[in-house]
């Protein structure tokens, strides 16, 4: 999973928690990360490291009928 630059991750990992329904609080326990987390990813002040990508990428399989937009539109294979 790469994700085309910060800017955009921030974006898709917005629109990837709300597309779910889901807090922050609640994404990042859906992750198994902390809200901190989230928050920083969303605000762009970091980003996941490569086993937080594959977390994301396989969340992202799990789902793919509802988010298979975002990931075409913010990830390239």
């Amino acid at each position: 999973m790469k994700v085309i630059n910060q800017v955009e991750f921030s974006q898709f990992i917005r629109e990837f928690r709300q597309s779910m329904g889901l807090t922050q609080e609640q994404f990042a326990a859906f992750l198994g990360v902390t809200y901190p987390t989230i928050n920083r990813w969303e605000n762009g002040r970091t980003s996941p490291s490569p086993m937080a990508l594959k977390l994301i990428e396989q969340k992202l399989n799990e789902i793919s009928d509802r988010t298979s937009q975002l990931s075409q539109l913010y990830i390239r294979e």
